[in-house]
């Protein structure tokens, strides 16, 4: 039976919104391809909303190494952590979404595990970016939220692709009771691979349209085996994982001055550790002593504050407060901090949007090459 949905207007007029299917696949897969948010990534992972880099539309998939392609996947997605995305998109009036779809998305994970590579991926990529006129390097930079360690992104693609963590995605307007159960249960018993069954339902009425998405496959099971329900675990931030955040909470500018900070990090050849909150990622930079202890400098939170290590501070000269007051003084000229006294032996914050303002960051960096040219005989 079909459906209908409500629409209230700004005159408060009711309009009736009515089920419809696509007039054909393609019609689906493009609206997929122009509008990757109708996979609702919020759906299939509520904490890390997933987001989908469009790698091509009709990527092949061979069934022998060095051998032509012997199907034709309808879309490929790549997430924001670099899981390979499979899409199959049918059509509720094709009666092989009854079951003959499920078959035919296992060949295709199946043998793209084995047989592509990510320089194909990669290629295919930069293709369709030549087509529309894109800069493909400014593309992945937008679609990583400001993170320039795109050659992290395909490495970690590669990894993934041959570690056969992908994601399988069977998106028709409306998905059989019978289907649903067999995703279900393959779901359940996969692991590191996912498979997932996706419903669009359009609703139209003259010249509007209402597109509603539904992930369905995601059970408490599936999400037990992929370590997803029960205690949380401690999460695994790297660089993409970490700007996305920074983005998410703090905006376009906090990623540009967390990138610097980090670019001069990497200028002094200091050691960077992600944490491991599962709510809050953190960045710690530090550095290498020759007696093999650590040495702390400051850490970056994504919840939008860098974090000065006064309190472990103990390396010579800093082991002596007054050179820790020193330090703390250079740190409060910056305009706009203003840090109390009874914290120069604890942890002291600053907030990012104080390092928006281009000077402010470069005295801030440049207090902190003052503490490295300090510390620097005992690295």
């Amino acid at each position: 039976m079909k459906e209908s949905i409500f629409l209230l207007n700004n005159d408060c007029k009711l309009i009736e919104m009515n089920e419809s299917g696509y007039i054909t696949e393609d019609h689906l897969q493009e609206l997929l391809a122009n509008y990757p948010d109708l996979i609702s990534g919020s759906q299939i992972n509520p904490d890390r909303p997933r987001r989908w880099l469009l790698i091509s539309r009709e990527f092949g998939v061979p069934d022998e190494l060095n051998a032509n392609d012997r199907w034709s996947l309808d879309n490929l997605f790549i997430d924001q952590d670099g899981i390979p995305t499979l899409v199959e998109v049918k059509r509720s009036t094709d009666t092989r979404i009854r079951r003959e779809v499920i078959g035919q998305v296992l060949d295709y994970a199946a043998n793209a595990v084995s047989y592509w590579s990510v320089e194909e991926i990669k290629y295919r990529f930069e293709e369709r970016c030549k087509e529309l006129n894109q800069d493909p390097e400014a593309e992945l930079i937008s679609f990583l939220r400001g993170s320039f360690d795109t050659e992290r992104f395909w490495e970690n693609t590669k990894i993934n692709l041959k570690a056969g963590k992908i994601r399988m995605l069977i998106i028709a307007d409306t998905i059989p009771k019978e289907m649903q159960r067999i995703i279900e249960f393959l779901n359940g018993q996969m692991t590191p691979a996912e498979i997932l069954g996706i419903e669009i339902k359009q609703f139209v009425n003259n010249d509007l349209k209402t597109l509603v998405p539904r992930v369905l496959g995601l059970t408490s099971v599936a999400e037990i085996t992929k370590g997803k329900g029960g205690v949380r675990e401690k999460a695994n931030w790297d660089n993409a994982s970490f700007m996305e955040e920074i983005f998410n909470r703090n905006g376009q500018s906090a990623v540009e001055a967390v990138n610097q900070l980090i670019n001069w990090a990497n200028n002094k050849a200091a050691v960077l550790s992600y944490g491991t909150g599962t709510r809050s990622g953190s960045l710690q930079v530090w550095f290498k002593a020759r007696d093999n202890k650590f040495i702390s400098c400051f850490i970056i939170y994504t919840y939008g504050v860098v974090e000065m290590q006064f309190q472990h501070m103990k390396t010579s000269p800093f082991n002596d407060e007054a050179k820790r007051k020193e330090l703390f003084d250079k740190i409060n000229a910056i305009p706009g901090v203003n840090i109390s006294l009874d914290k120069i032996n604890k942890r002291p914050q600053i907030k990012f949007a104080i390092l928006y303002d281009k000077d402010n960051l470069e005295q801030f960096l440049s207090v902190f090459d003052w503490y490295f040219d300090e510390i620097k005989p005992h690295l």
